[in-house]
């Protein structure tokens, strides 16, 4: 085929796509996994693992190396040309989606299968693929009369077309708006690299000076060093309002695709049988009812509010008389903690970033990587990328064999999603008896660029979402199942998918990864022991107030799904108000919209399952607990890690996996310590 999204022998060939290859990849593609599917029903033969399932298996792989490069492009490389076509292709690939959920020929041979005499015989991980597949077709409408599907298909379909339309205008409106300053005064109290930034921003807009723009580097310096009030408050203005009635455009205004979403899932859920769309998403994780959830998230908001109101008001006080803060407003919290953290902790982000430059930083991470799990990582030239800038690994196991391999996309720049994610490019599966296809994932950051011919220095929370990230690359990567549903994270339920990413983070405050991970750029000598002094206290900085931040964000996402009343529908604002004086400390200015920029929740998969972090997080901090007890970087530990949770992909669940590595059930204490909240 002379469409290049169809060469599935290898990597995908980036430099060879192109806009008018996306419509005739998805209509061949759709065309052929149709009649292929059609075949499968049709066949007279009884099904099996050989006839039926491999063959699907096949479809699906096709499936997922065509249409996943368009997606990935459209984040990291977004163009209004490519943006069209691939939104153009939403209501077909959802049409698809939903007529596979709702194909009783499937259905029919999927219940052959699991009622026959072979099933008795598959192994654990050839179960779990037919009772995912059963689950599935339930959650997807199949037991609903004919004219039911045809509205399931419609509410699936708008709503595949409503989350990328949400997602391209925070894109587009975070693009859209910049601040040119040509007076260097009006930007004191920024540190030099991000004087740098800004002033290559200003090059990229052809402006004088320096530039401010919205993108999460350029809006956090301000945010956090900006000594200008009146620059801080603006821009606070701007990114809290993205997307919104709020925002200076008001073409990207998000606010009707929110109640449309909203209204949709819910009758979506009721379709199904559910009572609301919360139940809906809890059909395939860990929690087992919104009650279970509710109870979770507000008792951690009870541990922690009493320590978050002690923080604040620690806060205040310095403000007011350290920095002339009478009134502390949301645009001075991150600047004002930035000063109390330096005066208390002689620390801040800008002082540790030298000792974190990009490459020690890999280096660190890959060497944590080796010693852990037995592997070997080394980049690989020559590949094809979609940025310059984007690099590539292979990990090889101890026989020196390649196991998995992965993209690393680390910088901010124009036409890229903003936020950091893992995804597959290619998910481990075994086609034949002979053919094993390896996993390939994409790991995307958005990480402040090298500035005036000088390597980049990461922050130290730069460096831990890139471990968070990395986490995710290895669940990916180091697994052993070789059947797609379950490869990977593939069938993982999404309140245990962020254990592997969470556990990572844990070597970013302890000395045995500061030492392999620190190096200062120009002397090259590791993070001092003051400072590391300082990074561990500052791990209970202003924790809890960021404790209740997280369950600020989750309580909204899972009541506004769980309580929503199609009579009465309870305002967004309003519904964001009412948490807030419930949980938070700190309350922004009436005209905030943060939720229209909140894409995790309208426009990728966590709605109603925000609460996974939190819910991951006592799992992953637990199980740290245990290499704290043997060693940090205990081979032995770290080889019954990979063998049980990562290499299980979504082939066991996740409690079982757990509790087989930790030898009990999970305790919140780790948590708690961790965050240096007091119990």
């Amino acid at each position: 085929m002379s469409n290049p999204l169809f060469d599935l022998s290898g990597l995908p060939q980036f430099e060879k796509f192109h806009v008018e290859h996306i419509r005739p990849a998805v209509e061949t593609l759709l065309a052929e996994n149709r009649a292929e599917i059609q075949r499968l029903v049709e066949m007279e033969e009884e099904p099996t693992w050989e006839n039926f399932i491999e063959p699907l298996e096949k479809i699906d792989n096709r499936f997922g190396r065509v249409w996943g490069p368009i997606g990935h492009l459209d984040a990291v490389k977004n163009s209004d040309e490519w943006h069209q076509a691939y939104t153009d292709c939403l209501a077909d690939i959802s049409a698809y989606h939903s007529e596979i959920g709702q194909n009783a020929g499937l259905y029919k041979k999927f219940n052959a299968l699991a009622q026959s005499e072979e099933y008795e015989h598959f192994n654990l991980a050839q179960k779990k693929v037919i009772e995912n597949a059963l689950r599935n077709f339930r959650l997807s409408g199949i037991a609903l009369q004919e004219a039911e599907q045809k509205i399931y298909r419609e509410y699936a379909q708008e709503l595949s077309q409503l989350s990328s339309q949400f997602g391209n205008n925070v894109l587009k409106s975070t693009q859209s708006w910049f601040k040119a300053i040509e007076d260097e005064s009006e930007l004191k109290g920024l540190p030099e690299s991000a004087m740098g930034l800004l002033q290559q921003l200003a090059q990229q807009k052809e402006v004088k000076g320096w530039c401010v723009t919205l993108d999460f580097p350029s809006y956090l310096a301000v945010m956090t060093h900006a000594d200008n009030r009146s620059l801080r408050e603006e821009v606070y203005r701007a990114f809290s309002t993205r997307a919104s009635d709020q925002f200076e455009q008001l073409e990207f205004d998000n606010s009707d695709i929110i109640e449309k979403i909203r209204e949709l899932r819910h009758k979506k859920a009721q379709l199904l049988g559910f009572d609301n769309y919360a139940e809906l998403s809890l059909a395939t994780k860990m929690a087992e009812s919104t009650e279970q959830v509710l109870g979770f998230l507000r008792d951690l908001a009870k541990k922690s509010k009493p320590q978050a109101q002690q923080e604040l008001a620690e806060l205040q006080a310095f403000a007011k008389q350290e920095l002339g803060l009478d009134d502390l407003q949301p645009w001075d919290i991150s600047y004002a903690s930035e000063k109390l953290k330096s005066a208390r902790l002689s620390l801040s982000q800008e002082a540790l970033r030298p000792y974190f430059p990009v490459e020690t930083v890999l280096k660190g991470l890959f060497t944590i990587t080796e010693r852990l799990f037995g592997v070997r990582l080394q980049e690989k030239l020559g590949v094809s990328v979609w940025h310059k800038d984007v690099r590539f690994f292979e990990l090889f196991n101890a026989d020196d064999q390649v196991i998995g391999q992965f993209y690393l996309d680390l910088y901010a720049r124009e036409n890229k999603r903003g936020g950091a994610w893992m995804d597959s490019a290619v998910s481990r599966w075994r086609s034949s008896a002979t053919e094993l296809q390896k996993p390939v994932a994409y790991l995307v950051c958005n990480f402040t660029p090298p500035v005036g011919g000088k390597p980049a220095c990461l922050t130290h929370d730069e460096v831990t979402t890139l471990f968070h990230e990395f986490g995710h690359g290895i669940h990916h990567l180091f697994t052993e199942m070789e059947h797609l549903d379950i490869s990977g994270i593939s069938g993982v339920p999404w309140d245990a998918v962020e254990l592997p990413s969470q556990f990572m983070e844990n070597f970013c405050w302890e000395r045995e990864g500061i030492d392999l991970m620190s190096g200062h750029i120009d002397s090259g000598e590791p993070l001092p022991e003051g400072l590391f002094a300082s990074l561990q206290q500052s791990r209970g900085f202003q924790s809890a107030m960021m404790m209740l931040r997280q369950i600020e964000f989750s309580l909204t996402d899972f009541e506004l799904h769980a309580f929503y009343q199609p009579d009465e529908v309870e305002s967004l604002g309003d519904l964001s108000q009412r948490i807030r004086q419930e949980v938070s400390v700190i309350f922004p200015p009436a005209y905030n919209r943060f939720m229209h920029s909140f894409s995790h929740i309208f426009a990728g998969g966590y709605a109603a399952g925000y609460f996974s972090y939190k819910w991951a997080e006592v799992l992953s901090s637990d199980a740290f607990s245990l290499f704290e007890e043997q060693g940090i970087l205990n081979a032995d530990i770290g080889a019954k890690f990979k063998n049980t949770i990562l290499a299980a992909g979504g082939s066991i669940d996740p409690m079982t996996l757990f509790k087989a590595f930790r030898g009990r059930e999970p305790q919140i204490d780790a948590l708690l310590r961790h965050s240096g909240i007091a119990a």
